[in-house]
């Protein structure tokens, strides 16, 4: 059973940091692209980041203040948020792809975590 459980969620203010982690357990994602999506109520689900071996992909939203790393060891993807923006207020989804295509587009996931909550005060 496939399972990624997201973590590192949690109130920051404004400036803030924070670091959201994604363990993966039930198969090894080395080889797969791997993101970032993230919802905030009444909008559509957003693409945040995603890593696909040696690259990295950033929605020019969060582009600068935003970095995604994975640690293959761990099976693990983290996302590392600095300058947090109240407009950053969203629940944050880790997702798993097992297709090739277009790693911004949450058809290409197969695999998705619960979700964790990120709220940015002012």
């Amino acid at each position: 059973q496939v399972q990624l459980v997201e973590s590192g969620g949690g109130l920051v203010q404004a400036g803030g940091s924070l670091r959201l982690s994604c363990a993966a357990s039930g198969r090894t994602f080395s080889n797969n692209a791997m993101g970032w999506f993230r919802q905030a109520p009444g909008k559509e689900r957003e693409f945040v980041a995603a890593i696909r071996g040696s690259y990295t992909y950033h929605a020019d939203s969060v582009k600068g203040r935003f970095t995604i790393s994975r640690d293959n060891a761990k099976n693990t993807v983290y996302l590392q948020m600095n300058s947090l923006k109240p407009e950053d207020t969203a629940i944050y989804y880790c997702a798993a792809a097992t297709k090739t295509t277009s790693i911004f587009f949450t058809r290409t996931y197969d695999y998705w975590g619960q979700g964790t909550q990120v709220t940015v005060s002012s």
